[in-house]
């Protein structure tokens, strides 16, 4: 097993993986307790999803009764700049840095499924996860010793900082397991103090329900208007608890291409992402994880940005937004073209 340790170690590098780190396939008592406690809270908010199939989340073999070893690996995509630069561009809309270019579900799944096949010649069962199925991941990744669960409730690395995809793979050969990783957050409270709708009710806890990463993507609904002026620009995703982490100052440029930021996302005019019909939406977010969210919800993140660049200029366009046959982008256009007509009424002295 330690030769086969090794093999599996040498053929992740291989193919472009940053961390691999081994573990049992269990939780402990501690991590079930938090989802528990996570999901009785109602912090997960609308994904259902999340408690439809808690079960399986919270113990890896009821997923798969026959798993051993949880190999989990993970892929930096550590930005070569400022990952909060636009989020000060008013006129721009500020995309997460993890969505600036191809969907790394599809790039990690690539590369575990080449791992699984080797790790299947070794006469060993095997299933391959990134983030769609009901996994753990973090906390399995701690178990693998591949970093700790921060204040801000993601993975933290001590050589990549904040900026980590995490896939694993399910096996049933018994390989000698890592020390977890322990906790180096310290008395740091960076992250809880970044965020710019208070979405933690205290270290190590996350409500969703004002996070604006599951504002922007995961909730279908109009976003409630009390955390609209401190979404900013920020039309798909977030960054700022993972930016301001003390950690990513060890942590060197992600390197895999397909993940490079495109030149056409990395500050989008609003003014002409509010134009995207259907077609367009599709074609420009082709191959992006973007494009999973469909172009309603997508363009009513992109009406809250207009209401909120303070750009008189742009009341045209939220004003078309407000005219729109889907009910949630309408009302959020409206809410725009009155925060704009407000901003222009200060601007002139009315």
């Amino acid at each position: 097993m330690t030769d086969i340790k090794a093999a599996i170690i040498a053929r992740a590098a291989a193919l472009g993986f940053d961390a691999v780190g081994f573990a049992r396939a269990t939780l402990t008592q501690q991590q079930r307790d938090g989802l528990r406690d996570y999901l009785a809270a109602g912090h997960h908010g609308a994904m259902g999803w999340m408690a439809e199939r808690a079960e399986q989340r919270a113990d890896p073999q009821t997923l798969w009764p026959e798993a051993v070893s949880v190999i989990s690996l993970g892929l930096s995509y550590a930005p070569e700049t400022d990952a909060l630069a636009t989020t000060q561009l008013a006129e721009a809309g500020n995309i997460s840095v993890y969505a600036r270019n191809r969907d790394y579900h599809d790039v990690i799944k690539g590369k575990l499924k080449h791992l699984g096949q080797f790790i299947a010649a070794q006469r060993s069962g095997v299933k391959v996860f990134v983030d769609t199925a009901p996994v753990m991941e973090k906390p399995l990744a701690q178990q693998a010793g591949l970093g700790w669960q921060g204040k801000h409730t993601n993975l933290v690395s001590r050589a990549h900082g904040s900026w980590l995809f995490l896939g694993e793979i399910f096996t049933t050969l018994a390989i000698p397991p890592d020390a977890p990783e322990a906790d180096h957050c310290g008395s740091c409270h960076a992250c809880i103090t970044a965020c710019p709708t208070a979405a933690f009710p205290a270290p190590y806890k996350l409500d969703a329900r004002r996070c604006i990463s599951y504002l922007t993507i995961e909730y279908a609904g109009p976003i409630p208007e009390e955390l609209r002026a401190a979404i900013g620009n920020r039309i798909y995703g977030c960054d700022d608890c993972l930016a301001v982490c003390p950690w990513n100052k060890f942590a060197v440029a992600g390197h895999e291409a397909k993940l490079a930021q495109r030149e056409d996302l990395t500050a989008p005019l609003l003014a002409e992402l509010a134009t995207l019909d259907d077609a367009a939406f599709r074609a420009k977010f082709s191959g992006s994880p973007i494009k999973r969210i469909g172009r309603n919800r997508f363009i009513r993140n992109v009406a809250i940005a207009l209401g909120n660049s303070g750009a008189a200029s742009l009341l045209p366009v939220a004003q078309t937004l407000a005219a729109e046959p889907d009910p949630v982008v309408a009302e959020a256009g409206a809410w725009a073209v009155a925060s704009l007509q407000g901003a222009k009424r200060v601007i002139s002295g009315v």
